[in-house]
Parts: C-alpha cells; sequence; structure tokens
C-alpha cells in the first residue's frame, strides 16, 4: 500500500528593511537563520501531520515572538515613552475569521492572544488593556515589562531620541514577522506581529494588526503577510489588494505581489510581502535590500535567505 503525504506550504518572514552583509554581523546573521529554521520547523511539523495552516502559521510566529532578534514579542521596540507595545493579528482563509489585538502591554505572546480574540470573543480587534485583560480572562500567558526588553532595542531607542530627524532605514534593521500556509486539504491562513516603529508616539498602529492592510487570507485567492512601513501598506489596503486581484482578476500570486511593491514604491513606501494560495505556490516580494524569508513545502527543502541577491 503506497500512502501519499499531505501537501503543503509555508513561507514565514522576519522583516524587511536596509540589511546587508556589511552591516549585519555575522552573529546576528546566523542567529536570524537558525530562528527563520525553527520557526520554520514549528509550523511545517503540524502541516506535515496533516494539520491546519491556521495552526501553523500560529506555531511559527509563537517561535519568531520569542526570539528577541526580532521586532515582535520579546525584542520589540521601545515607544518614545520607553514602553513596548505589540500588534498581532490572525487569519483564517477557509471562514474569514479573524482576530487582531494592539498596543498590549502584558501579554506574552500576542499571536496567542489575537488567535483568543478570533475563537472566543465576538469581536475582531481588540486595543490596549482591555486587550491584555481580555487575554488573563482566558488564560493567555502574560508577562511582565521587563521580559519583552532587550539592550539593542534600548541603544536604538536612545539613537532616535538623540536626532529625531535620522532616516526611518536606520531602525529597520529587525522588523514584523508573519507566517502564512496552505495545509492538505488547501486552506490558507496568514499571521503577523510586531512592535512597530522604534519611538513610535501617540498610539501609533501599523498595519500589522489591521485585517486587510498587513494581514489577509481567502481560500478563494491566497493568504498574505506584510511588513515595513506600515503607512502605506494601510493606504494601499495592499493584503486585501493582492487578495482581490487574484480573486477578481485572474491574477497569479507572484504578479499580484510584486505589481502591489512596486505600488508602494512608487508612492514611497518600502518593505515586503509574504504570499502563499491554495494550490501550493508561494513567494514574496520586496523592495527593500533584504528581507528575513523562509519557505517549506512538502516536496521541497526549507530555502531561507536575507539579502536580496539571495
Amino acid at each position: 500500500m503506497t500512502f501519499a503525504l499531505p501537501k503543503w506550504t509555508l513561507v514565514i518572514h522576519g522583516g524587511a528593511g536596509s540589511m546587508t552583509r556589511d552591516n549585519l554581523r555575522a552573529e546576528e546573521d546566523q542567529a536570524a537563520r537558525a530562528a527563520l529554521s525553527a520557526a520554520l520547523d514549528a509550523g511545517a511539523f503540524i502541516l506535515r501531520d496533516g494539520g491546519a495552516a491556521l495552526d501553523a502559521v500560529q506555531a511559527a510566529v509563537r517561535v519568531l515572538e520569542d526570539d528577541p532578534h526580532f521586532n515582535a514579542g520579546r525584542g520589540s521596540v521601545f515607544t518614545a515613552e520607553g514602553r513596548i507595545e505589540c500588534d498581532a493579528a490572525i487569519m483564517s482563509g477557509s471562514d474569514l475569521n479573524a482576530g487582531a489585538v494592539a498596543g498590549v502591554r502584558a501579554t506574552r505572546n500576542p499571536i496567542a492572544l489575537a488567535r483568543e480574540v478570533m475563537d472566543r470573543s465576538t469581536h475582531v480587534f481588540l486595543a490596549g488593556a482591555g486587550a491584555d485583560s481580555f487575554g488573563r480572562a482566558h488564560d493567555i500567558e502574560a508577562a511582565e515589562p521587563e521580559w519583552f526588553e532587550t539592550a539593542e532595542r534600548r541603544r536604538q531607542l536612545d539613537e532616535i531620541l538623540a536626532d529625531p530627524d535620522l532616516p526611518f532605514d536606520s531602525a529597520m534593521k529587525y522588523g514584523t514577522v508573519g507566517a502564512v500556509a496552505v495545509d492538505a486539504d488547501g486552506h490558507v491562513a496568514a499571521a503577523t506581529s510586531t512592535g512597530g516603529l522604534t519611538g513610535k508616539k501617540w498610539g501609533r498602529v501599523g498595519d500589522s494588526p489591521l485585517i486587510g492592510a498587513g494581514t489577509y487570507a481567502d481560500d478563494r485567492a491566497a493568504a498574505v503577510s506584510c511588513t515595513g512601513a506600515g503607512e502605506y501598506f494601510i493606504r494601499l489596503g495592499v493584503a486585501h489588494e493582492i487578495c482581490a486581484r487574484v480573486r477578481l482578476g485572474g491574477w497569479n500570486i507572484e504578479d499580484a505581489a510584486d505589481t502591489l511593491i512596486a505600488e508602494l514604491g512608487d508612492m514611497g513606501g518600502k518593505g515586503g510581502v509574504i504570499v502563499v494560495s491554495p494550490d501550493g505556490s508561494g513567494g514574496w516580494a520586496f523592495n527593500t535590500r533584504a528581507m528575513y524569508r523562509a519557505m517549506a513545502t512538502h516536496e521541497t527543502a526549507p530555502e531561507i535567505a536575507i539579502y536580496g541577491d539571495e
């Protein structure tokens, strides 16, 4: 008797930015690749066993949230006031169900909280102290502020505060994390998590937790997770727009992703996207020097890359 392996695809990212082989130390390069590999393994383990894309993207993102080399969960950037405020979103393509949180300060894994909002509330988006309170009420693991903080993020804040005119790119050494997947049943899902911008003020929220801007999944089209200059992704509705061009215009995901990133660039925005479709195709597009990224499928070896020429 012959047993067929489940068909699946998983794509993850750890942010797009100005990293080069010259400004990224060898140990940072190695640590980032190791974290991407661990996240890929966590999601692939679920998909390989016939599990759901939704569970796989959550598992992958959680690994990256726990790794201090990325701007999500532990290792998130500081606000101008010296706090850490995290955003996250998750979406299921099979039923368009979604959950999102913004400005959370006491939840260890924001992506777990977003999933709980999706599964156990009548709402889609919770913010601030209310979101953290919802997490405590539903036994989502909490964490003290010190758990999120790293010396490197504090140094970056000090640099920004000392020179408010510093170019945006200088604070994009690490960034938002995300995952998209399609499982053996052809269902897609997307998840995104971030600490936002270094030195952000006034409760600023970017695209990551906004369904349709930085995160979107639809079995009729694709799953998308974005990273970069959030204000531009919001204005273009990038994640939903990619899906709309696939679903309504008949585009393939590669052309849709490339075109939206080109349009983003025309507006002055920088960043990238990861995309996967129900047929199993997946990949990325970005207009920055580099993007932390990785992909695995049921039939290919893991691919892990950082720089634009990889």
